[in-house]
C-alpha cells in the first residue's frame, strides 16, 4: 500500500507552483501580473523592496470581479495569503506613482496552491492516503516557507549592508571634512598671532 502511494505523494509535493521574481518598477509606473486560478485555490503574495527611495510600495490584489481584495500603501514587505473566492484571472500589482524619479527594486513571489478536488473518498486505504498526501502538502508549504524566509532575509541582509555602508561611508567623509576645517583653523588662528604679535618699525 505505501508503495503505490509513494507516486502520488512525490506529485503532490511538486505540484504546488511557487513563482519568485525580480522585478523594477519604474517612477509613476506600475507593474501588474495574473494568475488564472480555480476556486478555492489558496494564495499566497509574499514580497520585499530591496532597492529605491524610501524602501516602499503600494501593493494590491484584484480578484476576477474587479473587486480589490488587498491594498497596502508605502509598505517595504508584507506577506498575504487568501483563497480565490471565484474561478478567473486574479491581478496583482506593484505601484510606484508616488516616486517622482526613483525606481523600486521589488522581490516577490506568488504561491498557488492545489485546486479543491472534488473526488469523494472512501475506505480506509483512500483515508490513510489522503492524511499521507495532506501531510506531504504540509511539509511541501512549511519548506515553501523556509525558502521564502531565506531569499526574504538574504535581501534584508543586503539592505542593511548597503545601509551600513552608505552610513560608514558618510562618517569618512564628515571626518575628512572636519579635520580639514580643524587644520584650516589652526593655520588661521597662527597666522593671526603671528600677525599680533609682529613689531611694525616706523621709519
Amino acid at each position: 500500500m505505501y508503495k503505490l502511494s509513494l507516486v502520488p505523494l512525490l506529485l503532490a509535493f511538486m505540484m504546488s507552483q511557487v513563482e519568485s521574481y525580480f522585478i523594477t518598477v519604474d517612477a509613476h509606473a506600475e507593474e501588474c501580473f495574473f494568475d488564472k486560478v480555480k476556486s478555492g485555490t489558496k494564495m499566497g503574495l509574499m514580497f520585499e523592496v530591496a532597492e529605491g527611495g524610501f524602501l516602499d510600495i503600494d501593493v494590491r490584489i484584484v480578484g476576477p470581479d474587479g473587486k480589490t481584495i488587498h491594498q497596502g500603501e508605502r509598505e517595504s514587505n508584507g506577506k498575504y495569503t487568501f483563497a480565490a473566492h471565484m474561478d478567473g484571472v486574479y491581478q496583482y500589482c506593484f505601484s510606484n506613482q508616488m516616486s517622482t524619479m526613483t525606481p523600486k527594486i521589488v522581490m516577490f513571489s506568488m504561491d498557488i496552491g492545489d485546486a479543491p478536488s472534488d473526488a469523494t473518498n472512501e475506505g480506509e486505504d483512500e483515508a490513510s492516503h489522503n492524511k499521507l498526501e495532506d501531510m506531504i502538502k504540509e511539509l511541501s508549504t512549511a519548506l515553501t516557507g523556509v525558502k521564502h524566509e531565506q531569499e526574504y532575509m538574504q535581501v534584508r541582509d543586503r539592505i542593511h549592508r548597503a545601509i551600513n555602508e552608505n552610513t560608514n561611508s558618510r562618517v569618512v567623509m564628515w571626518s575628512f571634512f572636519e579635520a580639514l576645517v580643524l587644520v584650516a583653523m589652526t593655520l588661521g588662528q597662527i597666522y593671526y598671532l603671528k600677525r599680533f604679535f609682529e613689531v611694525r618699525r616706523v621709519v
